[in-house]
């Protein structure tokens, strides 16, 4: 079967200077390149898969989140308009 490739210059000039290195044709150094691509069954982690286990979960640890956002979101509204006006003391600034 045929197939045509379209590659840029410097990349066609790599493969001329490979497959002389290698002392085959340009198809036959393409045709062991792709075998040897095509044979190996490794899969290629995504990055989250080679950094998932440096990425930890972080929850709320509130098991009503979907039910309660809205009264969640006035909590913390709330909670840092107090933050602001009575600082960690507890006494008005």
């Amino acid at each position: 079967m045929a197939v045509s490739l379209r590659l840029t210059k410097r990349l066609e000039e790599r493969l001329e200077q490979a497959a002389r290195l290698a002392g085959v044709s340009k198809s036959e150094f393409l045709r062991r390149c792709l075998e040897r691509e095509l044979e190996s069954d490794t899969h290629r982690p995504s990055a989250y898969e080679l950094g998932k286990d440096l990425i930890g979960k972080v929850g709320s640890g509130r098991g009503d989140l979907a039910r309660n956002s809205e009264k969640i979101v006035k909590e913390i509204i709330r909670g840092k308009a107090r933050r602001r006006r009575y600082g960690t003391t507890g006494r008005a600034v």
